[in-house]
């Protein structure tokens, strides 16, 4: 997969948690993903499909990361995930699938965007439906960690 695929994702990640939740997050060492299972506790998932490309991309929050962002988007903190945390988590991947698509379309890359599906629970999984590789990019926040995966084929 190449980085003009993977980086939009990235930019739009970062630019979506720093706009609306007012949070940094510090990008770890990207690789490539051997596995199903979640890196977190809360995931959003988001099918695209286009012309010229196919793929999937996930969000995975551990629960204290996604409870900061509750808290510091909407002035409330659960104790605990749950439909409004879930909520969250489907808008903020479409947001930065969003993000992602306008970075792309000046590459002439267009592609429709499904609804996201969002699930938790300690080790769930994440079934990316292309046939490409999963790309998995840690980043490190002092409430816990996000990860973002990305597979195009």
């Amino acid at each position: 997969m190449r980085a003009e695929f993977v980086n939009p994702f990235l930019v739009s990640l970062l630019n979506v948690l720093k706009t609306m939740a007012t949070m940094e997050l510090t990008p770890q060492k990207p690789r490539v993903k051997k596995d199903e299972i979640a890196r977190g506790d809360v995931s959003g998932l988001i099918g695209m499909v286009g012309p010229k490309i196919a793929g999937s991309m996930s969000i995975s929050f551990e629960e204290g990361l996604a409870l900061e962002i509750m808290e510091k988007m909407l002035g409330e903190r659960p104790k605990a995930i749950n439909e409004e945390i879930s909520d969250m988590v489907g808008e903020i991947t479409n947001m930065v699938a969003g993000g992602a698509k306008r970075i792309l379309s000046e590459s002439g890359y267009d592609f429709d965007m499904a609804t996201p599906i969002v699930v938790s629970g300690r080790g769930h999984t994440i079934s990316h439906k292309c046939k490409g590789a999963i790309i998995i990019m840690p980043f490190e926040t002092q409430w816990g960690n996000a990860h973002i995966e990305i597979s195009f084929e």
